[in-house]
């Protein structure tokens, strides 16, 4: 139903809605001070980090993109969109000789839909519950006001999100929990 609600929007107004979440992810001050990024290349209808990604290289920041590994991901480190090459689920990844990250200021985390309360629908595979529960790390969803639903159920290894940002506004999560 999440990826259905979100499939169903236009790229033109997915390509508008990613320029307004570029904008306001740089009104959080953790983003925009922070100089080790997690970040991913979107895939499907997910908001496009491609401009995000390049204007934090611009800016001489670290960049790292996920890396699955068997039952986990790892994260390598990219200095451009040529050290990417085609991964597992045919998603863009870290090619092998990409640096190994660890000690991110701030992770943008793939969400398909997400609660107020920060409870975070991923794909299914728990990737990212498993590595943010081993990683002390501030995490930024980033979505379309359509992908915020009222409740979604929190199971014990769920790994709530610090901040929300969609083509509307800013949600800082940890502080209304």
């Amino acid at each position: 139903m999440f990826l259905e609600k979100r499939d169903n929007t236009s790229f033109d107004l997915m390509e508008i809605s990613s320029k307004q979440i570029q904008k306001r992810l740089k009104k959080i001050n953790t983003f925009r001070d922070a100089m080790k990024i997690a970040a991913y290349y979107p895939i499907g209808s997910e908001v496009m980090t491609q401009n995000i990604i390049q204007e934090m290289l611009s800016k001489n920041k670290e960049v790292f993109l996920p890396k699955v590994i068997g039952a986990d991901i790892e994260f390598r480190k990219i200095t451009e969109f040529a050290d990417l090459e085609i991964g597992s689920f045919d998603i863009l990844e870290p090619k092998p000789e990409c640096v190994l990250g660890k000690n991110f200021d701030v992770m943008l985390v793939p969400t398909v839909g997400i609660s107020e309360k920060g409870v975070r629908l991923g794909y299914g595979h728990g990737y990212y519950d498993r590595f943010l529960a081993k990683n002390k790390i501030t995490t930024i969803s980033l979505v379309l006001e359509k992908q915020i639903v009222k409740n979604i159920p929190k199971s014990e290894h769920d790994v709530l999100i610090d901040w929300i940002v969609t083509e509307d506004r800013v949600l800082e999560v940890s502080k209304i929990r």
